[in-house]
């Protein structure tokens, strides 16, 4: 039977931490407090030391009917209650696999990548929905162990759970995993069309939707189609998202 401790590998144990390691975290929780207040995203942060929540933000996605200050008590015993067992299998699988992945990264490169993935949460009534969780390492301890790591959890624009990717910030690679052939596959460098980038650069400058088109001698309707692929194609939510993705990786 799982239980708490099979969410932290033996690849990635944190024992004591230095006052230089220490030094890092200084104030660090104040712009993510200010970033929780601008999105509708939930946040939290893991501490792999204590093995727990050290931050929950007030967004309702991630508490399933609690308040934050409760979720940052049951820390990992909130997976316990709130995922259904196929996808706390799957979380199991995704921390095993994820932490592999990690372990061949170069150490000066390792908080620059990020592990998307998708599963579902039910809240009190049962009821299921399916969530996106991002997850980035904040600190590392002296030899490359991730200590603290920030997740970021909106609403998943997939079908199904798993969708397991790992992307590096500038590189513009993306690594699928393949849950049936237990395997890592890195996928085509992701390329944007000119219409594409264009709307992007449009939508940098706050335009609407409806701004966009006047803009560029389209209709609203074909803005929004280039948009659904883009968005597909980054595999992001939404234009912030998108411009987020395109700025960090260059792609405009």
């Amino acid at each position: 039977m799982s239980d708490i401790n099979d969410f932290f590998s033996f690849k990635n144990i944190v024992n004591n931490i230095s006052n230089d390691e220490q030094n890092q975290t200084a104030n660090y929780l104040e712009p993510i407090e200010a970033f929780a207040r601008t999105t509708y995203k939930s946040i939290y942060v893991i501490d792999y030391q204590e093995k727990g929540f050290e931050y929950v933000s007030d967004n309702p996605l991630f508490l399933c009917g609690h308040t934050a200050e409760e979720i940052k008590e049951m820390g990992y015993a909130f997976y316990f209650k709130y995922v259904i067992e196929p996808d706390l299998n799957l979380l199991l699988k995704i921390n095993t696999v994820g932490f592999d992945f990690y372990e061949k990264i170069p150490l000066e490169e390792r908080k620059n990548y990020t592990i998307s993935y998708d599963y579902h949460l039910k809240n009190q009534e049962g009821k299921k929905i399916l969530i996106n969780q991002k997850l980035t390492p904040l600190f590392l301890t002296n030899d490359g162990k991730i200590w603290k790591a920030i997740c970021i959890i909106s609403l998943s624009a997939e079908s199904k759970s798993g969708n397991i990717k790992i992307y590096k910030k500038g590189d513009n690679k993306l690594f699928n995993y393949d849950l049936d052939g237990d395997f890592w596959r890195e996928t085509e460098v992701i390329k944007l069309t000119s219409r594409e980038k264009e709307i992007l650069q449009y939508s940098t400058r706050g335009y609407t939707i409806n701004e966009v088109a006047e803009a560029i001698f389209v209709s609203p309707d074909t803005v929004k189609f280039h948009r659904k692929k883009m968005f597909e194609k980054l595999d992001v939510a939404n234009i912030s998202e998108a411009i987020a993705y395109a700025t960090n990786n260059k792609l405009i």
